[in-house]
């Protein structure tokens, strides 16, 4: 909450319907945008240094693997892989205290805001403690990145997941993912109850994540989802699906479809839905996908590390599908890199430039980045995306004097942003019409990042 209104100024902002001029945006005492006014006077407005732009949504994060991104870079075997990788991750949680989780948290949403985002969806599975047991309050470590997020200021979509089976057909779990075993029953009671303890916030939503299908059955994917559909049909639900060959596999064998496949066919997706990754698609499947509304949702980077593969971009946008991108491992906490990796992949894989632009003589950075803020609002199932009347008034403004800017007009500013800057040069972030990072600094970072490399020392 704020003391009353406030209203700012920008010189050029990215409204819905494009770049406009001398803007000014009322933001009203909760937070919400209450008029957008291009052609305005700066009269009574707080002035902005910069072009601004919505703020970003980051639809797939793992927060606590923040802390373990450069440890899984050498060979340990023959051939690495995700698989490989995961072991690391499973010794790596292992060791993870709830005080911990919050300090690298609180970390990576301060790095996150830097670069832009303003909003996350924390699909979040470290549910117990160290040998599997139950926290006595089992929503310990969910409050945990809650209670992070809201305290550096970052817009929230917990994400709590449903992890039940070691692979395809309920094969048990192992030992590395005993902290992150519930059933059905227990993750909807604590579901229900971070929904009314956090029902008050707007910054906080809480939806369902289903880790994937080699983790569920069909019967524990239907009740969950089924349970919480029947009380708010507009929950958001997302799933892992499609990252690994050998995923395709054995999802083959176990049911004779693929896991997209058998998703369409099985699950209602809709747009609630975000399928993350997604990654391997058939041509019907990728048509599929984009008829059925649902968001896909891409990590590039992450995707580049663990070699997973390259997503069918090209495809997906001519049928019509939505995507928004994630960070998910945090490899690399920057959306300008996302979204231009996401671009060059294509690049690589069609011997072709420019692939992700809407149309002949289009932005390609401008035609990425709308999509993310479309999907991301999307999959996050909150009022953001977007400087608009009814939107949360999250901000990003542009560092006017980076030389990668230098020179360029409203047509070409989300190019050089993207693909011309090594992140996206952002200088000033609100969320919910607060100030966040001023100048390029977060008013805690040093308490934070000191709590950081205090929990990685003892940690390592």
């Amino acid at each position: 909450m704020h003391d009353g209104p406030q209203s700012f100024f920008a010189p050029s902002a990215y409204l819905p319907d494009g770049w406009r001029d001398d803007v000014r945006i009322d933001v009203d005492a909760d937070g919400v945008i209450h008029q957008v006014a291009p052609g305005a006077s700066a009269d009574g407005c707080e002035r902005l240094n910069g072009p601004c732009l919505p703020g970003i949504p980051n639809l797939h994060s793992h927060a606590f693997q923040r802390a373990m991104a450069g440890l899984a870079e050498r060979t340990v075997s023959g051939r690495d892989s995700f698989w490989t990788w995961r072991d690391t991750m499973y010794g790596f949680l292992a060791r993870l205290s709830p005080d911990d989780v919050s300090a690298i948290a609180a970390q990576l949403y301060v790095e996150m805001l830097k670069c832009g985002y303003t909003a996350v969806g924390e699909f979040h599975y470290l549910h117990h403690g160290t040998d599997g047991t139950p926290y006595t309050d089992r929503a310990e470590m969910s409050r945990r990145v809650i209670e992070a997020a809201r305290s550096v200021g970052m817009g929230m979509t917990l994400l709590p997941v449903l992890y039940c089976h070691s692979g395809f057909g309920g094969k048990p779990p192992g030992d590395g993912q005993k902290r992150f075993i519930n059933t059905p029953s227990a993750l909807l009671s604590m579901i229900e109850t971070l929904h009314d303890d956090y029902a008050r916030d707007p910054q906080v939503e809480v939806g369902l994540a289903l880790h994937s299908l080699r983790a569920v059955t069909p019967e524990e994917l239907w009740e969950a989802v089924g349970a919480l559909k029947d009380k708010r049909p507009d929950i958001p639900v997302h799933i892992h699906a499609a990252e690994q060959i050998a995923e395709i596999e054995q999802c083959a064998v176990w049911s004779g479809c693929r896991p997209v496949e058998w998703l369409l066919g099985n699950a209602a997706v809709d747009e609630t839905w975000c399928l993350v990754h997604a990654t391997h698609m058939t041509a019907d499947e990728t048509r599929a996908l984009a008829r059925s509304g649902a968001v896909a949702g891409l990590c590039p980077t992450t995707e580049a590390n663990l070699g997973d593969g390259i997503f069918p971009l090209k495809d997906y946008i001519a049928a019509g599908g939505w995507f928004g991108i994630g960070s998910d491992s945090h490899i690399s906490v920057n959306a300008g890199e996302e979204l231009r990796l996401l671009e060059y992949g294509q690049r690589l894989l069609h011997l072709s430039r420019n692939v992700a632009a809407a149309g002949p003589d289009c932005s390609t950075g401008e035609s990425l980045l709308q999509s993310a803020l479309s999907g991301g609002r999307q999959a996050l199932s909150r009022p953001i995306g977007q400087i608009a009347a009814g939107r949360r008034a999250d901000l990003l403004v542009l560092d006017s004097a980076d030389p990668s800017l230098a020179g360029h007009r409203s047509d070409t500013v989300l190019d050089a942003a993207v693909f011309a800057a090594p992140t996206i040069p952002v200088r000033d972030v609100m969320t919910a019409g607060r100030w966040q990072i001023v100048s390029g600094r977060h008013p805690g970072e040093e308490q934070i990042l000191a709590n950081f490399q205090r929990t990685l020392s003892r940690i390592r």
